[in-house]
């Protein structure tokens, strides 16, 4: 009875160490989750702190000087209008109209500043005459194409090529004010032509190639920007308004064609006028192709 009770006591004592076994491991079973701090999550936040600097490294005034470094070229074709050239030394002497080497010097010089004529022969002919006209047009001097000593004494005295309003591109430049015809090839002012434009007066007149009627216009040769779109390459043609020496149409009725008449004065029905040899050359040297732009304008005879 005693034995029994001895081991009563022990399987007891048992019992009691495995409840008490398996309420120390429940006790500790929370451990785990505390060890799991919130902290160690938070680890990657802070490498990304670390790595955001970089972006921040490059200062926005590091990329500013590319902008002020390299100015806009907003005057680049002044350059290519402004181009030097050397006084006539010594100066031309004013000869009139007449022939010889003094007048050879005056058509080499008129070549040189871009004034065309047909050939520098030491000939006062048509083309040197309209070519001094077209000189004294551009500078403001008394325009009757005579080489005489105030146009002998500029003429000698210049010391730029002259050029036209536009400063960009390869067009026809047509300056009522001035009364001259430029053609500019890439912004520069390579040949200055006279010419004579609308006149302006309103004109009734018979129609030359329908007998009875009668043709009515406002003589204008109309400013804006055009392009050539007709051509009559055949010779002399017979106008409504009369005849006209090969024709470049780049508006309307109005073209660019030579005559037998170029004034130093707006005289024309509207058209641009310019010598027969003039249009001959513009065509042999295909100056004036299809589509290319015109430009007309006022211009400003003062400057």
């Amino acid at each position: 009875m005693q034995a029994r009770g001895v081991h009563l006591l022990a399987a007891s004592a048992a019992l009691l160490l495995t409840a008490c076994a398996s309420t120390s491991i429940a006790s500790t079973a929370p451990a785990p989750i505390k060890v799991v701090a919130p902290t160690t999550t938070l680890a990657p936040t802070t490498t990304q702190v670390v790595t955001l600097p970089p972006t921040t490294t490059v200062p926005p005034a590091t990329v500013a000087p590319p902008t002020t470094a390299e100015p806009a070229p907003t005057t680049t074709t002044i350059p290519v209008n402004k181009i030097a050239v050397d006084p006539v030394v010594p100066p031309l002497s004013g000869v009139g109209q007449s022939n010889g080497d003094e007048t050879l010097r005056a058509e080499q010089r008129l070549l040189e500043l871009g004034f065309w004529l047909d050939e520098a022969d030491g000939s006062y002919n048509l083309t040197t005459t309209q070519a001094v006209m077209a000189f004294q047009k551009f500078y403001g001097l008394e325009t009757d194409g005579v080489l005489g000593p105030e146009t002998a004494g500029a003429l000698s005295a210049v010391t730029e090529r002259p050029y036209g309003r536009a400063d960009a591109g390869t067009l026809v430049e047509i300056d009522k004010g001035k009364q001259v015809l430029m053609f500019v090839i890439d912004g520069k002012t390579e040949w200055i032509l006279n010419t004579s434009t609308g006149s302006e007066i309103a004109y009734e007149e018979p129609d030359q190639n329908t007998p009875g009627e009668i043709q009515r216009g406002d003589s204008i040769t109309r400013n804006g920007l055009h392009d050539v779109y007709r051509e009559r390459a055949e010779g002399w043609w017979e106008g409504d308004l009369g005849e006209i020496y090969r024709p470049k149409y780049f508006t309307g009725g109005i073209a660019v064609h030579g005559s037998n008449h170029v004034p130093d004065y707006p005289a024309s029905h509207g058209c641009v006028r310019v010598t027969v040899p003039a249009m001959d050359w513009i065509w042999a040297n295909d100056m004036m192709p299809m589509n290319l732009p015109v430009w007309v304008h006022e211009g400003n005879p003062a400057a």
